[in-house]
């Protein structure tokens, strides 16, 4: 079965032509022409991806981002705007976005980018068992975790960005490296890419994410996770 991809954009113009590059490229496709029927259309469940414009009638693209985030909606999201400031672009990733391609873009770099979030990853073991983190779990099966017992939403991103740390067993990943594994490529055009996902993981799963304890800062080079042998907590 073919991925089906939303594209909620008001530009008649480009939502059709992005329709037919997709379409050649074998995917299912869906518009929407407003943040209102996005939002409806995003939450139905039938969609593998999210391409999403934040300047849109009804409800702007970041208001149906954080709704969809909110309600648990863990669809990839793709923001396509021509508001280009680093500024909305961290805002846009803190709510819960997967990848940033700002307009006026190559149409085979936003191909790239589609198939890069549609990817999936290393098959996991049947059997692995859930993480222990300290006061953290994670089970990559369901893809969920736990905080002191209490369920912590991540986004699709943040959740594939904590086990490719985890993986590592203590060893550093480079930036590039995680936007490689995480994201399918090596991004310039997001450089705090990596830097906003790491953010956003100290503040949801950290006591104090100014003083983190388990994901960590290597300087000048990336980001290490405690090595397995102390992430249970005495």
């Amino acid at each position: 079965m073919s991925p089906s991809v939303l594209v909620v954009e008001d530009n008649e113009n480009l939502a059709y032509g992005l329709r037919n590059n997709l379409e050649i490229e074998g995917y299912e496709v869906r518009l929407a022409m407003d943040g209102a029927s996005g939002l409806s259309a995003a939450t139905s469940g039938e969609h593998d991806l999210v391409i999403l414009d934040l300047m849109l009638p009804e409800m702007d693209g970041f208001r149906v981002l954080a709704e969809l985030r909110r309600g648990g909606v863990k669809v990839p999201v793709l923001i396509l705007t021509a508001r280009g400031s680093e500024a909305d672009k961290v805002r846009g990733l803190k709510l819960g976005a997967d990848d940033y391609v700002t307009k006026p873009f190559s149409v085979l770099e936003l191909l790239a980018r589609v198939e890069a979030l549609l990817r999936r990853g290393a098959p996991l073991p049947p059997a692995e068992s859930p993480i222990r983190i300290g006061e953290i779990e994670v089970d990559p099966m369901r893809r969920t975790v736990l905080r002191s017992g209490r369920e912590v939403a991540l986004a699709p991103k943040e959740f594939d960005l904590l086990l490719a740390l985890y993986r590592r067993d203590g060893a550093v990943a480079t930036r590039v490296e995680l936007m490689e594994e995480v994201w399918g490529y090596p991004s310039d055009v997001l450089s705090r890419t990596v830097d906003t996902h790491i953010s956003e993981l100290r503040r949801k799963l950290e006591t104090d994410p100014a003083s983190p304890r388990h994901i960590l800062t290597v300087r000048t080079i990336g980001y290490r996770i405690c090595p397995r042998s102390s992430f249970q907590e005495s």
